[in-house]
Order: structure tokens, then sequence, then C-alpha cells
């Protein structure tokens, strides 16, 4: 049985399976992604979205989708779908779908009459080129396919309208065409494996509705250019391939390409499989030298603070520390530029941010954890030593310790942590002064730093960093423990006193500046006030300002997004704070954690976690399909756990 299944039921029920969507990248930015019945509900959605650099730095809706007719003795069956004013979809190819399987890539199976048709989408790797492998697993008379495509050629963040500027000029092409509908666009290939005829029959389809951007109060109708289609027969047992790239297919090895995308997938047989899949798809080159790793998907770019809290769990949760170092040494030359007030020539957003050298320290900590000290010391020592003296020498821009060896950042006019929602330019979450885990990650990374100095001979700095760490432990808990927990941050008199997540990172990273009872007393009010089933809530339910749904308007999300959504990300501090607290009588509470998001596997994106979940029931998932830390961090929870065990 597969681990990704749906069956008619489900697909029938388009309540149900509009709501559950899979995605597929190239790993090199492009992606293809739609629900599990092929109906688009979203702008983000279509077969082959690639960037187009040359353009702007955002991804472009190439191809939005492929009807596929299926034609015995002059009738048509049409295996597509889309939905239209008032709820009216057409056709209803989705009465067909026998089953929705997603083990190595996603598979669907079609029944008409006698005929049973079975078909395979695959992502060329480093290639922005999508294949669908048809194959005719059954059928009792002659048999010819056709097949439509739906062209967008459009920004993700936009729709597409009627125009008069389109270029509906084609090309014929070795067994298919190509087409280029505005300028600066590459041109779109649409090739297949065998000989086709194209039909011309130019024409608009208009009024094509995405109920999702509706929910989200966006625009949500689009027009979408259908140049004609395609035709061919095809026998009992026969395969046929279609090619979508921005560049001529070798149609002759379609078959071989296919094959060999395929033998090299992740089988998603469980949990761990499908996160580790997931995590894989994040993973984006931009040229053989440069190896980076995206936030998510559909809108996510690379961002430095969600990149060092992911590469852990992406890697070296499955001992990948090839690609750990691929991604240092994109970063690295970028870090020291930044640190030398140069040109950070790489592309990644947010490397200024006063808590990303922290995150940095700590993803190099979880590397010599996987591999050893020596290695650790070897590869990444000197960059280590060099953020020390960076940060201690007062060069950071937003960075700054101050006489009591706390770091202090200036965060009223602009987000500088995690918690980086804004509403009109302001942060909707302003965090300022003392910021909780910012002064705990400087802690343990001070710790970390000395304790390896120390042992490859470097006694005097080794010395340095341990008077520091020693004043911040002093001045750690003196600042921001009330008696019960900690406070968030604190700036000038003005001492934060909400129930936030952030304090859990004192009492789960290996060096904490808190001593057992403290450690106890936040894991138990997070495990009583924060802890859902999804991941640990931004923000206690007594909080008056908590906002229990992430639903509506954009402005209405916005706001509610760190006011109370759950993050599951946050678990694997929790579940390293839990353990460190109540050791192995806590292991059944740890594992049990995880239930909820396995759950997940099987609903929104498939296979993935999303951004965020309401921080009430029923823990509704919002925000990106894909999220980079969440995945992450359940991969390298999952891989904590197993290793406790074996301790």
């Amino acid at each position: 049985m597969s681990y990704l299944r749906f069956d008619k039921t489900l697909l029938t029920n388009l309540e149900q399976s509009q709501q559950r969507e899979m995605l597929r990248t190239n790993k090199s930015g492009a992606y293809h992604c739609t629900t599990i019945i092929d109906c688009n509900t979203r702008k983000y959605h279509g077969l082959l979205v690639t960037p187009v650099r040359n353009l702007d730095n955002d991804n472009h809706v190439l191809l939005s989708s492929l009807d596929e007719t299926v034609i015995q003795h002059g009738a048509e069956f049409n295996l597509g779908i889309h939905k239209y004013n008032g709820d009216y979809y057409a056709p209803h190819g989705h009465k067909y779908q026998r089953e929705f399987k997603f083990d190595i890539v996603p598979s669907e199976v079609y029944r008409v009459g006698g005929v049973i048709l079975s078909k395979e989408k695959v992502f060329v790797s480093f290639e922005n080129r999508i294949l669908i492998k048809y194959t005719l697993l059954d059928a009792h008379s002659e048999t010819i396919l056709r097949f439509k495509p739906f062209l967008a050629f459009r920004n993700v963040n936009e729709l597409c309208m009627e125009n008069d500027k389109i270029n509906t000029a084609y090309e014929e092409e070795e067994n298919g065409i190509s087409m280029c509908l505005y300028q600066g666009y590459p041109r779109l290939f649409m090739q297949f494996n065998k000989p086709v005829q194209f039909v011309s029959q130019p024409n608009w389809n208009k009024g094509i509705e995405y109920f999702k951007e509706m929910e989200r109060g966006y625009y949500y109708k689009e027009d979408l250019f259908v140049p004609g289609y395609f035709e061919l027969p095809i026998k009992k047992g026969e395969s046929v391939i279609f090619s979508a790239g921005v560049s001529q297919a070798d149609c002759p090895k379609l078959a071989e390409i296919c094959f060999d995308e395929i033998t090299r997938r992740t089988t998603r047989t469980s949990f761990f499989n499908c996160l580790k899949n997931s995590a894989q798809q994040l993973f984006c080159r931009k040229n053989p030298e440069e190896l980076y790793l995206l936030a998510g998907y559909p809108w996510f770019k690379c961002r430095a603070r969600d990149m060092f809290i992911s590469l852990p769990g992406v890697s070296l949760a499955f001992d990948d520390t090839s690609g750990f170092q691929k991604i240092m040494n994109t970063m690295i030359p970028a870090i020291r530029n930044f640190m030398n007030a140069k040109p950070i020539e790489r592309d990644v957003e947010g490397l200024e941010q006063p808590d990303v050298l922290l995150w940095l320290a700590w993803a190099l900590q979880e590397y010599g954890k996987a591999t050893s000290k020596e290695e650790l010391w070897n590869l990444y020592g000197d960059i280590l030593k060099e953020i020390v003296e960076f940060i201690l020498r007062q060069r950071h821009p937003n960075l700054f310790v101050h006489d009591n060896a706390l770091l202090f950042s200036n965060g009223w006019e602009t987000p500088v942590t995690w918690m980086d929602a804004t509403f009109n330019g302001k942060p909707v979450t302003p965090r300022s002064g003392y910021i909780v885990e910012i002064n705990a990650l400087w802690y343990n990374m001070l710790r970390f730093i000395a304790d390896l100095t120390m042992d490859f001979g470097e006694e005097e700095f080794s010395q340095t960093l341990t008077n520091y760490a020693n004043r911040v432990q002093e001045s750690f808990s003196a600042t921001f423990w009330n008696g019960y927990y900690l406070y968030d941050f604190v700036s000038g008199d003005y001492k934060e006193p909400s129930v936030r997540p952030n304090m859990i990172f004192a009492a789960s990273l290996k060096y904490s500046p808190l001593e057992n009872k403290q450690k106890k007393a936040i894991v138990d009010i997070a495990t009583k006030e924060l802890f859902t089933p999804k991941g640990l809530r931004s923000l206690s339910p007594k909080s008056p300002n908590y906002r229990g749904s992430c639903e509506g308007n954009e402005d209405t999300r916005t706001f509610s997004k760190h006011q109370g959504a759950a993050w599951p990300w946050l678990l694997g501090a929790y579940v390293e704070a839990y353990l460190s607290v109540y050791k192995n009588s806590g292991m059944f509470f740890a594992e049990r954690a995880l239930i909820g998001i396995e759950e997940e596997m099987f609903v929104g994106c498939i296979g993935t976690l999303c951004e965020m979940y309401d921080g009430n029931p029923p823990y509704k998932g919002r925000g990106g399909l894909s999220f980079a830390m969440n995945v992450a961090e359940i991969l390298r929870t999952i891989k904590n756990l197993k290793n406790h065990k074996n301790d």
C-alpha cells in the first residue's frame, strides 16, 4: 500500500480533493504545483513555473495546465477540470480519476469505459522542463489522445487578461511546436516523444477562477490562451511522453530521461522520507558554483535566517554533509563580504539581520555534532572566530555588545528576528533591546567557540570568550527572568511579559544560561500555553492580543501571523528542551508530539509542511505551501529522537 494515496471516493469530492495540493521542483527555482485532481486553485499554480531572470527576480507561469481528452469511436472524454463563475466546473475530468498516489512521482489513473490511462509527472533536475508520461494500461478499441495547452506567460503575482499584445504565432518543432507570447519571455517548447498532429485553433479561455485567491482577498479571475491542440493515436501498453520546456527537447531520448529521473527520486514510503524529499526540493542551484536553500514555495526567496536555521535539518538529518558544505561554500564569501562592508555578491536576502550570524554559528555547531570537532575546526574554525570577533568589535550595524555583555538590537522600526511581519513598513510584533533568543544564542555561541578554540590550542582566545560568557550568564537571568518564565525582550525600563516561544531556545541549546529549575519552568509553561499538535503558538491564548486564526484578507493575516499562529519548526527546540528537563521519561510525550505533524502529510500540500497553522482547533494550515524551517526542524527532531533512543 502506498503511503500517499487517495482513491476515487476522495478524488470525486471537490470539497476535499481541491484542498490537497502537490509540489515538484527542479532544484533550480522552477516548480510545478496544482491540486491532486489537476484543478488550479491559486495564481501560483501551474504545470511549468520558471524564473525569468531578465524580466525580474520572480517566477512566471508559462504553461498553466494541459487538458487531456480520450477519444474512442468519435466520443470525447475530457479529463481536465477548471473552475468558473458560480462554482461551475468544466470539464469534469475528476469523475474519471480512480487513483492518485505520490510514491516516487505524482501518478494518476483514469478510467473511461474500457480505457484505463495512467499519468506520471516528472520534473527534470536543474532544467526548466517537465515531462508527463501517459501509458494506456487497457483499451478494447482504437484510442486517440488529444492535448490542449493553457498558456499564461505572466508573473506568479499577477493574472492574465485577454489582450491584443499577445503573439499568437507558433513555430513547428520536432514532434510539436514552440511559442513565445510576450517579449522578454523564453520560448516554450511543447513536444512529444513520437510524431503528433497539431491543430491550430487559437482562442481565449475566459473567466477561470482561483478560489484560494478569493479566500485571501485578492483578484481571482484569469483568461488563458489556448493555441489549439495536439492529437495522436496510442495503443494498449504504449507510453507517450509530453515535454514542456524553455529549450528544445531531444525527443528520442525523452523516455530515457524520464526513467533516469524517476530512479533518482526518494520514495515516499514514510513520514521521514516525505520530509526528506520535501527538503531536497528546497535546494536551488543557480550555477555550478552556487547552491542555495529557498525559504519555501511558492513565493519565497533565499533568506539568510531561514537558510541557517534550516540547513542542519535539510542535510545532516539524513547524513548529507556534502549538501551542507556546498551551501556554506556559497555563503561564507558573502558573510565575509558583509563583515567587511563589501557587496555581498550572492542571491540571498537578510544577511544583515542581527540574529543571522548567531544562527549560522548554531548551524556549524550542529555540523560538529554530526561529524567531528576536528572536521568542524578544519573547515569552519576560521569563519567562527571571524564572526565572534566581528560582533565583539562592535562592527555589526545593529548588534551591540553592552557593558553587561548582552547583545542589544534596535527593532522598533524594522523587524530584527524571525517574527518579521510588517504593516505599513512597521513591525507587527516589534521586538527591541535585549531580545531573549538572540542572547541565548549569543551565550551558546561564546561557550561553543570557547570550548572549540581551547581544544585546538588557542587558550588565550578561548579564555577571552569564556570571560564574556560568564558575564552573559550572570546578566541573562537578571535581565530576562521574572520568577516564572523569561521576558520576550527588555528595552530600557520596559519588559515584554507576553508568553512567547522564543524563550524555549534558552532551555534547548547545548550551552544554556539557565539553571535546571528555570529550564523546567519554561518547558512547563510552553507545554501548558503554547504547545499544539502542529507546533508552538507564537503567543499564549491568555494574551489579549492573541489571534487563533490566520484567515481573512492580507491585513488580517499579517496581524495574525505572529500573534498566535502555531509554527512546527519551534518543536525542534521544544523537544530538545523537554528531553533536557525530563530525560528518558519524556520520550513518550516527545514522540507523540509529532503525531499531529505526520497527519499533515495527507492534507494541504501533501508530503510537506506549510508555513504555519491556526493556533485554535482544527489547526488549519496557512501561508506558503512548503516551508523550509518547518520541514527541517521536524527532520532534525526525528533524528534527535532516534539518537536519544540509541544513547
